[in-house]
């Protein structure tokens, strides 16, 4: 099916922001929010994502107004009457958008997809509420979704290939990187991330080493940025909420960090409230070194722990080694998605988690892995797959062989 025109639900910074790669792809989009405060600040999103094109040269004015022009903002479902794909960009709750697509169902032709840009949520619960669950999917962009390049594409139980197909081809024409992900909490790259960022929080409340040198430690390990500024970037309510999300699905591997819910509570939700790990504008870090050294002395977290990249790193590539033993998705396809989603590099080099392991080596990664599991607990058990690789001698790139075949 050709996608000519698209509808997306909810313009806060994620639905512009689509709406935006949308009609910047030269398709007509109608941006609908419930709140005419919120439309406003999305088109001036859109507006000043245009703005700066031109200004770099790359855009006159007058191809950023036809460009403008291909989006209708709107507070009613008029205009969706005749879309071929809704995205909605609605708040991370399974009720808010269930009654969204519920509402759509009754406006939109049966042909239409519905698509969720959901970071973790079941898409076959969101699916059970429509009347049309073989084209309902998950298509979740990464934030900034007109800078980041990774978009993963996830069926429900119930989804269709062709519903598959037309997404893919879809997000492609928005020159997008597609990746078809098994569904499961988190999906992809948040169920890698989270451990990676929840492991960063514990070693700061356990003093283990200050925000700024876990930040300015793994940014020279090859990150883009360090855990504390992409969690502020990313708002700490959204970390907490997935966090929480993973715990429930997942148990006690992926129990949060107490400090997330101290300071979601105090209102340091990151850059957006001018305070998270770090303070912004006039704010400070104080209240955050004063909340962890409340949780030192109730005993609630432990004390005179160690940091070490390698602490924050192999919760990642033990949770990638389980993502492909559940078949979420093949080992070049998460090493990709990690790629596109968060930029991830090893000493100069575009790197994900399974390639990483392999250049490390399996049998340095499980010992590692069994280190932590004896210091710090059971969040550490090394996956069985990888125990069974490095048994069978499959060690990585040393031997030619491990996650990936090597020359």
């Amino acid at each position: 099916m050709y996608i000519f025109k698209a509808g997306v639900v909810g313009a806060g910074a994620m639905g512009a922001e689509i709406a935006q790669v949308i009609s910047y792809s030269g398709l007509p989009v109608v941006l609908k929010d419930v709140d005419q405060a919120m439309l406003d600040k999305g088109m001036a999103r859109i507006r000043d994502i245009y703005q700066r094109r031109v200004d770099k040269g790359k855009m006159s004015a007058g191809e950023m107004q036809s460009k403008l022009d291909l989006i209708t903002p709107t507070l009613t479902y008029d205009g969706f009457e005749d879309v071929d794909i809704v995205i909605e960009a609605v708040p991370e709750k399974m009720s808010i958008k269930q009654r969204v697509f519920a509402e759509l169902d009754e406006i939109c032709p049966e042909g239409t997809i519905f698509a969720s840009n959901t970071s973790a949520l079941s898409i076959s619960e969101m699916a059970a509420a429509t009347k049309r669950p073989a084209k309902v999917i998950g298509m979740h962009f990464f934030n900034p979704a007109h800078v980041m390049k990774l978009v993963e594409v996830i069926p429900g139980l119930d989804t269709s290939q062709e519903t598959v197909d037309d997404v893919v081809m879809f997000a492609e024409s928005l020159r997008k990187i597609p990746v078809v992900v098994q569904e499961c909490p988190g999906f992809l790259v948040n169920r890698l991330l989270m451990p990676y960022l929840n492991e960063a929080v514990k070693a700061l409340e356990e003093g283990a080493a200050t925000a700024a040198e876990i930040d300015e430690r793994m940014t020279a390990f090859g990150w883009p940025m360090g855990p504390f500024t992409l969690m502020d970037m990313l708002g700490l309510d959204i970390c907490y909420d997935v966090g929480m999300y993973l715990y429930q699905e997942y148990g006690s591997r992926m129990e949060p960090a107490k400090l997330f819910a101290k300071l979601v509570q105090a209102g340091r939700l990151g850059e957006k409230s001018g305070a998270g790990f770090y303070g912004y504008g006039d704010q400070t870090d104080e209240p955050v070194k004063q909340f962890i050294k409340e949780l030192q002395e109730s005993g609630e977290v432990k004390t005179g722990t160690e940091f070490s990249e390698e602490r924050l790193m192999m919760p990642m590539i033990n949770e990638a080694v389980l993502c492909v033993t559940e078949h979420v998705a093949n080992v070049n396809d998460i090493d990709m998605a990690m790629i596109a989603g968060t930029g991830m590099t090893y000493r100069g080099e575009r790197m994900g988690p399974l390639q990483l392991a392999d250049t490390l080596g399996l049998d340095y990664v499980l010992q590692k892995l069994e280190e932590f599991t004896a210091k710090y607990g059971e969040r550490f058990r090394p996956a069985r797959l990888l125990r069974t690789k490095v048994r069978a001698k499959h060690l990585g790139k040393k031997v030619g062989k491990g996650f990936l075949e090597y020359a």
